[in-house]
């Protein structure tokens, strides 16, 4: 079995990066020859996409002849995701949200059916079936009846 341990906060004792280890502990203790594959988007943000991926990705024939370099990363980060049998994601909110760089993340390896297609004929899906764990906080850590946030404590 092959886990794949994503961690998106840039603080390292957070609490998402508790969560996700606990969670890779249960999954070893049930497969303990299983390797770990670490992307650990906090320390080593990915870069947003940029121009020349989404030129390769603008149509078939630039898809078929890909500007060089220009799908290097998400190449890498797809082979990672299909090599997983596993996914733990450890994941903070922000504003209700996902950090900007897990957005990065999944604009890497969501690609156009025409490219899953280019790497695997016939197939509508690139990753297949994955396992996908995910390890996320409460959103808010305050009573909701004792607001501590300004953005929240303000009464209407």
């Amino acid at each position: 079995m092959n886990i794949l341990h994503i961690d998106v906060s840039p603080r390292q004792e957070s609490r998402s990066r508790q969560l996700s280890a606990a969670i890779v502990e249960k999954v070893l203790e049930v497969a303990p020859g299983a390797s770990i594959t670490r992307r650990d988007l906090g320390a080593e943000p990915l870069p947003h996409t940029v121009a020349p991926y989404a030129a390769a990705l603008a149509s078939p024939a630039t898809l078929a002849a890909p500007p060089r370099g220009s799908l290097d990363i998400s190449e890498a980060l797809i082979e990672e995701v299909e090599a997983a049998d596993v996914i733990v994601m450890g994941t903070p909110m922000y504003n209700f949200s996902i950090p900007s760089v897990l957005k990065a993340w999944i604009d890497q390896i969501c690609v156009s059916v025409a490219r899953c297609s280019r790497r695997r004929p016939g197939r509508w899906e690139c990753c297949g079936t994955v396992r996908c764990l995910s390890a996320s906080p409460p959103v808010a850590s305050f009573p909701a009846t004792e607001p501590t946030n300004p953005i929240f404590s303000r009464r209407i």
